[in-house]
């Protein structure tokens, strides 16, 4: 069947059943889009994307599987235009397509929308030639678009010739005059275009930093900063102005930190910013964590976890009570591993509340209540409080002082199962931080069931990973031949292609030790043992060290040693 032939409501019927069939879109946001699309002229498709209900990609892979069209990759685009001067840009990117190959059968095309039947005719007309559509995502098409025809300028570059145009150089700083620039078109997009960019390249951080001669911006990337296009100086005020508008902030206040949350849909995804804006000697800061709701990974397995543990932390899961406390610096995937753990525990037959500052994601089923020190609703107030609304499960998001442990313990004593998160170094050291705290050894050895240490390294890009044979010098220097038998140890070192934008790095996974409170580990603790004693006695009895399940990772090709070493350090 062509794509003309299709049959629009038979045709959504299946794009729907697909869609949530596979998990990539819930019944309600497909039931919400049904009710928008009565009496619009737009697809279904469309809508979805534009809501954000469902990923553009998620979406590409769906029409090309029902409608038999093959999906384009980045490498599938040409590297010179294809029918340079038969078709204008202007209708190439209002029609959203690209001229691909020019064959004996037809012109090949690649298509955001291959049902846009109006384009596929003005093709026709305009070349004369039979048109064979393919499946393009829309940011690789739109990647491709700006190689092809681009005008020389970014479009980051054409947006700040058009704020230049209306307001000239430079930019007054008086808050009337800031809100009126933060709500003029040109900002707008640039600020969206920022956010777009970063959801594009899976950031998980977006940071404007404001200085004397320039402005940076700067993207976290599998948790590696990198530098970007920036807007220019003298609109630092109007962009930040821009941010703190969307985040529902007072714009007129520069002295003072803020603190807000962004809800937007961007490149088909529903995504969630929350945003820090500090003073500094040039203007404000501005700090975006990106939430990516559609990212969330809740599976231990899939977070890297390796088979062992995530066994053994279940099992500690599954207890009726005691305290499981995971570990690490910031940025190191402690709240995802504690939503994880919800998410597992989460059921119609437990009670589960978080207290959390702030509440990242949300989970249903869960009761999460966002902790308000200016008003104060801090960890500890509120712990007092939920104690008495029957919970089976309470989760914690951080044990920062002595009150707050108190009342874990005695949370943990009188029948509650307690999950939180700590920052030391090490699941050993995370025992002399809480008696350093000031809780009794005989309460920590009563109550702590469990620590998971954590941190996460990036993996390598399988497009791309380099094999290579280990030298004996190294293999002696790094001890190497206490992870495996092999007599010729092969590691994988980071390349670079097109599909990992040249870093040789996609995505990042996680490398952690569990420590469980066994009686020996119990012992020592009454005996007010050092960490270092405490971390033998636990190798001793079977636990796998962050290093060491680092090193098993990059032996299996999933990181790099550099990467562990990086992240870890030496054993």
């Amino acid at each position: 069947m062509s794509v003309r032939e299709i049959e629009t409501e038979g045709f959504e019927e299946a794009l729907g059943r697909w869609l949530v069939d596979r998990g990539k879109l819930e019944a309600a946001g497909l039931e919400r889009a049904r009710r928008l699309r009565a009496g619009r002229s737009e697809r279904l498709h469309v809508i979805l994307m534009k809501l954000g209900l469902a990923a553009e990609r998620d979406l590409a892979e769906a029409l090309g599987e029902l409608l038999d069209l093959p999906l384009l990759t980045p490498a599938d685009y040409p590297q010179m235009p294809v029918l340079d001067g038969r078709l204008s840009p202007k209708f190439l990117k209002q029609s959203r397509l690209i001229p691909l190959a020019d064959t004996a059968e037809g012109l090949v095309l690649a298509m955001a929308d291959p049902l846009d039947d109006f384009a596929i005719q003005a093709v026709e007309l305009l070349t004369g030639k039979a048109t064979l559509p393919r499946i393009a995502v829309p940011a690789d098409l739109e990647a491709a678009y700006e190689r092809l025809y681009g005008s020389g300028k970014t479009t980051i570059g054409e947006l700040i010739e058009d704020l230049d145009e209306a307001h000239g150089a430079d930019a007054e700083e008086d808050a009337e005059r800031l809100k009126d620039m933060a709500g003029e078109a040109p900002v707008i997009r640039l600020v969206n275009l920022l956010i777009g960019n970063a959801v594009e390249s899976n950031a998980s951080d977006i940071h404007i930093e404001p200085f004397e001669t320039r402005l940076r911006v700067r993207y976290r990337i599998d948790g590696v900063l990198r530098e970007i296009e920036a807007p220019p100086r003298r609109l630092a005020a109007a962009t930040v102005s821009r941010v703190k508008i969307m985040a529902k902030l007072n714009i007129a206040e520069r002295r003072l930190p803020q603190d807000g949350r962004i809800k937007l849909a961007t490149r088909g995804k529903q995504i969630d910013l929350r945003v820090s804006t500090v003073p500094t000697m040039y203007g404000e800061s501005v700090v975006m964590r990106v939430l990516d709701r559609g990212n969330a990974v809740l599976d231990f397995t899939a977070l890297g976890f390796a088979a062992d543990a995530a066994q053994a932390y279940l099992e500690l899961l599954a207890k009726p009570n005691g305290i499981i406390l995971v570990t690490g610096p910031t940025g190191s995937g402690k709240t995802t591993t504690l939503y994880a753990s919800l998410q597992e525990l989460n059921s119609p037959d437990r009670k589960v509340l978080a207290v959390e500052d702030p509440v990242e994601y949300q989970i249903e089923g869960v009761n999460q209540i966002q902790v308000k020190p200016q008003i104060g609703l801090a960890f500890a107030n509120v712990l007092r409080s939920i104690l008495r609304q029957d919970p089976d499960v309470i989760m914690i998001g951080e044990i920062r002082d002595f009150e707050t442990a108190q009342i874990a313990v005695q949370a943990a004593l009188t029948g509650h199962l307690v999950l939180s998160t700590l920052h030391t170094n090490s699941a050993p050291a995370t025992v002399t931080r809480l008696l350093d705290m000031g809780l009794e050894d005989y309460l920590l050895t009563s109550t702590v069931t469990g620590i998971i240490a954590q941190r996460l390294v990036r993996k390598l890009c399988p497009a791309c990973r380099a094999p290579y044979e280990v030298l004996p010098e190294l293999v002696e220097q790094a001890r190497l031949d206490r992870f495996t038998t092999q007599s010729q140890i092969t590691l994988y070192r980071a390349k670079g292609c097109e599909a990992c934008r040249d870093t040789g790095y996609r995505g990042r996974t996680c490398v952690a030790e569990l420590l469980v409170m066994s009686d020996p580990i119990r012992q020592l603790v009454l005996q007010q043992a050092e960490a270092f004693e405490i971390r033998r006695t636990a190798i001793e009895n079977g636990m796998r060290t962050i290093f060491e399940d680092g090193m098993a990772k990059a032996l299996d090709g999933v990181t790099s040693l550099e990467e562990v070493l990086r992240v870890v350090g030496e054993a």
